[in-house]
C-alpha cells in the first residue's frame, strides 16, 4: 500500500508546529518552576502514551542487538540534554529566539550524518549550512553578557536535537520503530530529571499543574504529529514548514508577553529559514530530475 500523501504530511508537520509551540508558551507560562520539574510533566504523557502503544505491538527490547542499545542511548541522551537546555532558553530568551535557535537541528543533523551516516553534502549544501550558521550568531548576538550565554544555551538545544534526529535515523535505518525510540527518549529524560526534581521540588499551585500538564499533551501532540508527518510524505518535501513553529512562537510571544523580536534576530530568522527553503527546493529540484517518466 502506497502511505504518500504529500499535503496530509504538510497538514501535519503544521499541527506538530503548533504543538510544539504550545508546548514552550505553557513552560513559560507555568513560571517560577525548576526546568528539571517542568521538563518531567513534559515527558510524562508521552511516556504513557508510548508506553499503551507498545502494549498493542509486537516490538520487543529483548530482539534489540549491542549497537541498536548504543545508538538508542546516545539519541535519548543528545535529545534530552537538548530539550532541557531548551527549556532553560524557554525560560530566559525571547520564544521566537529559543525556538529558532532549537530550529537549527536540521543543519547539525546535516553536519553530524557525514560521520554518523557517512552522507556529504554538497558543497552547496556546505554553503547553505555556513549561511544558516551566520543567521545564528544574528540571533545569538554573542556579547559576553548573561542573555548572551542563554542564547548558546538555546543554540545547544538545536545542537542536541540534530544529533539525536541524527541517530534516530540510524535506528530506523537498522529497523528500529518509533514508539520504542519515542518511550526510551521519555523514560531516560524522566530518569534524568527525577534525582534534581527530588532535591530541588518547587511546590506548584494547581493552576501551574495544569499548565505543565498542558505542555504535556502539546509535547505529545507534536511528537505523534510529526511522526505522522514523516510517514505520510519524505522529509525533503515537507521539513521546510516546521519553520513555521517559529512562526506561531513569535506571534504567541508578541500576545502573551509583549515580545518582538529585534531587528538583527528578524535578519537571522530571514536568513536560516531562506536557507531551509532553498535548500528544501534544492532537493525537490534534484529528486524530479532524476524522477523515472511514467509507463
Amino acid at each position: 500500500m502506497n502511505h504518500y500523501n504529500r499535503k496530509k504530511g504538510i497538514l501535519y508537520i503544521i499541527l506538530a508546529a503548533f504543538c510544539f509551540s504550545s508546548m514552550t508558551l505553557c513552560v513559560r507560562l507555568a513560571g517560577n518552576i525548576p526546568t528539571m520539574e517542568k521538563c518531567m510533566f513534559r515527558n510524562l504523557p508521552a511516556l504513557f502514551i508510548a508506553f499503551a502503544v507498545l502494549r498493542k505491538g509486537k516490538e520487543s527490547y529483548r530482539n534489540f542487538k549491542k549497537d541498536q542499545w548504543i545508538d538508542l542511548f546516545f539519541r535519548c541522551f543528545f535529545g534530552s540534554t537538548g530539550m532541557v537546555f531548551n527549556f532553560l532558553a524557554i525560560d530566559h530568551i525571547g520564544l521566537a529566539d529559543a525556538n529558532m535557535l532549537n530550529k537549527m537541528s536540521p543543519f547539525f543533523a546535516m553536519f553530524f550524518s557525514v560521520f554518523l551516516l557517512k552522507e556529504i553534502p554538497s558543497k552547496f549544501e556546505w554553503f547553505l549550512l555556513a549561511l544558516a550558521f551566520g543567521g545564528a550568531v544574528l540571533v545569538v548576538k554573542p556579547s559576553g553578557g548573561m542573555n548572551s550565554i542563554y542564547h548558546f544555551v538555546g543554540l545547544y538545544s538545536g545542537l542536541g536535537a540534530g544529533i539525536a534526529y541524527t541517530f534516530v535515523r540510524r535506528l530506523g535505518i537498522k529497523g528500529v520503530q518509533g514508539p520504542l525510540i519515542v518511550f526510551a527518549f521519555s523514560l531516560l529524560t524522566c530518569l534524568l530529571c527525577l534525582p534534581f526534581m527530588v532535591l530541588n521540588y518547587t511546590p506548584m499551585s494547581l493552576g501551574q499543574f495544569f499548565i505543565l500538564l498542558l505542555a504535556g499533551l502539546f509535547g505529545a501532540g507534536g511528537q505523534f504529529s510529526i511522526t505522522a508527518a514523516y510517514e505520510s510524505a519524505p522529509a525533503k518535501e515537507i521539513s521546510v514548514f516546521d519553520y513555521t513553529q517559529v512562526l506561531f512562537a513569535a506571534l504567541l510571544g508578541l500576545v502573551f508577553f509583549g515580545e518582538f523580536p529585534d531587528s538583527k534576530s528578524l535578519l537571522g530568522y530571514t536568513i536560516i529559514i531562506g536557507a531551509a527553503v532553498v535548500k528544501w527546493k534544492s532537493e525537490n529540484q534534484s529528486k524530479a530530475e532524476i524522477k523515472p517518466p511514467q509507463q
